[in-house]
């Protein structure tokens, strides 16, 4: 499977990620292109794009939080047809990768997952675990959506774990939606 990864905003890369994007998160729970693209133009974000037999299979949008040397992945999907074929976890390993290249004192990765009882978040919970991604007890609530998240983290380093600590790790998190909405730094 190859893994493109641009941190410029490259209309052709974005053409082939937009439909696993909009397939994979509805028009509420998802970003408007317009505040995709200004994010590359801040240069707070990476795009990544996975191909198999050179058609688009995955995509993942992803951030580093200088503060606490972690990597945020903001989404990831993979096309819906191609589930079950292990490439979700295969992408989180090139993402992990990357980041250790990329930034050698990366700590770990950090996401946000739905924390409402239901079994499409049960699957996804399950993934990221699989994944080797554990959850934090905290739920954070966000003022200006009604789904409620967990945070769930990678840590890189035993040396350097990360915390877990929910309320700490979505700091880093919300840093990223507040530059990414409100170009607060």
């Amino acid at each position: 499977m190859e893994h493109v990864t641009t941190e410029e905003w490259n209309e052709a890369l974005w053409a082939e990620a937009e439909p696993i994007y909009h397939e994979g998160f509805p028009e509420h729970g998802r970003k408007p292109r317009a505040i995709v693209r200004r994010m590359f133009e801040r240069r707070m974000c990476a795009l990544h794009l996975w191909r198999e037999q050179g058609e688009a299979a995955a995509m993942a949008l992803t951030a580093f939080d200088a503060p606490t040397d972690v990597l945020v992945i903001d989404y990831l999907a993979v096309q819906r047809r191609l589930r079950g074929r292990g490439i979700g976890l295969r992408c989180v390993a090139s993402i992990r990768d990357w980041a250790m290249s990329v930034r050698p004192g990366c700590r770990g990765i950090v996401i946000e997952a739905e924390a409402e009882t239901t079994a499409e978040n049960a699957e996804r919970i399950a993934f990221w675990q699989k994944a080797g991604f554990h959850a934090t007890d905290y739920v954070h609530a966000y003022i200006w959506v009604p789904e409620t998240y967990r945070a769930m983290r990678l840590g890189f380093d035993p040396e350097r774990p990360l915390t877990d600590d929910g309320r700490e790790l979505f700091k880093a998190i919300t840093r990223y939606h507040e530059k990414a909405y409100r170009g607060s730094t």
